[in-house]
This record gives C-alpha cells, sequence and structure tokens, in this order.
C-alpha cells in the first residue's frame, strides 16, 4: 500500500527547501492532486524532479515574488514521470472503459528531437563541466574523458549524417552513454550501490506485479541507472 500521508509530507518538506523556508502546506485540492500522483506510483525522487523543472524555469524569470505552490508544479512532474517511465521501460497502465479491464499504454515518444550536432555539441558542454566538478570529476575522471573524447570525434560527422548515417551515429553516441553509466556504476561502493537496489525497487514497487520477471529486470538495471545518473549529474546522451 502507497503511504500517502508520507509521501505528501515528504514532498512538502522539499517544496519548503525549495522556496528558501517558506512552509506551503498540501492540503485540499493540492493534497488531491499530490495524492493522484502516489496512486499512478510516480516515485518520490521523480515528482522532486519535476518540482526541480518549475524552479529552474522560475529562477530564469528573475528575482521571486511569492512562494511557489505545488500544483504549478504539476505539468512538470508528469514529464519528469513520462521521462522516467520511458527510461526505465515502464507502460501506464488505465481502465479501458469505465469499469472495465486495465489495459496498458504505450510508453510515450520523446518530444520534438533536436539536430544531432546540437545534441552533441550539449553533451560535450554538461561532461566538461562534469569533470571539473567534485561530484563526479573524482570519481569518473577516465570515463569522462573517454566520452568526451567519443563524441568529440563524432560532431564534424553529425551536422550533415541523413537517414542511415545518422542511425549509426545515434549507436554510437548510446554505446558512449553505456559505457559511460556503466563507469558509474562500477565505481560505487558496495553499500552505495545496496542503497540505489533498494530505492529502485522502491520506485518500481507499484508497477511490478504486472511485469515478467525477465522485464522488471531489465526495468531494475534502467532504474538503478537512472538513479547513478542522478547521484553523478551525468546527462542522458
Amino acid at each position: 500500500m502507497i503511504d500517502v500521508e508520507s509521501y505528501s509530507r515528504d514532498l512538502e518538506a522539499y517544496l519548503c527547501r525549495k522556496n528558501d523556508g517558506h512552509l506551503i502546506r498540501i492540503t485540499g485540492p493540492a493534497f488531491e492532486r499530490v495524492q493522484s500522483w502516489a496512486y499512478q506510483g510516480i516515485p518520490l525522487k521523480v515528482a522532486e524532479a519535476g518540482i526541480d523543472r518549475y524552479f529552474e524555469r522560475y529562477y530564469r524569470k528573475g528575482p521571486r515574488r511569492r512562494p511557489v505552490q505545488i500544483m504549478f508544479c504539476e505539468a512538470d512532474v508528469l514529464d519528469a514521470f513520462d521521462d522516467w517511465r520511458r527510461a526505465v521501460g515502464i507502460a501506464r497502465v488505465s481502465s479501458d472503459v469505465e469499469g472495465g479491464p486495465e489495459v496498458e499504454e504505450p510508453v510515450p515518444a520523446a518530444g520534438p528531437r533536436r539536430s544531432l550536432a546540437s545534441q552533441i555539441e550539449a553533451a560535450l558542454a554538461r561532461l566538461t563541466v562534469l569533470r571539473g566538478s567534485d561530484r563526479a570529476g573524482l570519481a569518473l575522471g577516465a570515463a569522462l574523458d573517454a566520452a568526451v573524447r567519443a563524441l568529440d570525434a563524432l560532431r564534424a560527422d553529425a551536422s550533415r549524417a541523413r537517414g542511415d548515417a545518422r542511425d549509426r551515429i545515434l549507436e554510437q553516441i548510446a554505446s558512449i552513454d553505456d559505457a559511460l553509466v556503466n563507469a558509474a556504476v562500477e565505481s560505487l561502493d558496495p553499500a552505495a550501490r545496496r542503497s540505489f537496489e533498494k530505492d529502485a525497487d522502491i520506485e518500481l514497487a507499484p508497477f511490478r506485479e504486472r511485469m515478467a520477471a525477465a522485464a522488471y529486470a531489465q526495468s531494475r538495471r534502467a532504474a538503478i541507472q537512472q538513479l547513478v545518473r542522478q547521484h553523478f549529474g551525468l546527462p542522458s546522451l
């Protein structure tokens, strides 16, 4: 069973920290909205990532004038949930008709794609910043260097790649991404690894009963990788 009260309190505390200590209670319609997030199976950390997205845009608008309400963050929370489900391979379950059987909806497709060259440029910028950071640079220095070199080698061809050539570059980028994430997972000490595995199990718990063993194992691995990405601040290439 989902502990909605604890879920709501945790988000209330997180929103309070984002609001510089100003407490906005999650009650009434706001609680009902947060309750719906819990019942959809939106992991707490994914909901927090959605709140972060809203605040990032809010900060870019200039000095803040008033504390943010949780309901303002809903679109970003749902977008973050869709991104998480796409990453770990989880479909959404809904009723086919009112009172009818539950059916799986496909994982939503990604939004409009940017040019391949701009994706590589953005990834190189992010990885270069991480290389100089205490967060990932110390643990993943060699892996970050290798990823930067490999991406940089693709940059010239990416701007003019079309069709099969573009697909081949995308496959290479996926391989670079896999190598970087695997290196991040391998860098964890046993205690940290167990902690991420536990968190992944908690995130997937609302979906586990309807998943085949092989599908669950694949999603669990992907969920662990997502948590490790967040821990080190790694972009998805």
